[in-house]
């Protein structure tokens, strides 16, 4: 193959790449990324989360 095809295909192949958008279900990704699932979690824990999700703390301020 001379120079100029492979470089029309290696184009075609980048354009290709460019505009590939796959779908992705970030649900399943959260679920396996952190092993739980989000439906699973009890009341005293969201209670927990709220309550420290909602006094404006961030533990990276601490130290």
């Amino acid at each position: 193959m001379g120079r100029g095809r492979q470089k029309a295909k290696h184009t075609k192949i980048a354009r290709e790449l460019k505009s590939y958008s796959p779908n992705v279900n970030y649900d399943a990704l959260e679920r396996e990324l952190t092993g739980h699932d989000p439906e699973s979690y009890s009341d005293e824990e969201i209670a927990k989360w709220s309550e420290y999700a909602s006094d404006g703390s961030d533990e990276s301020k601490r130290a």
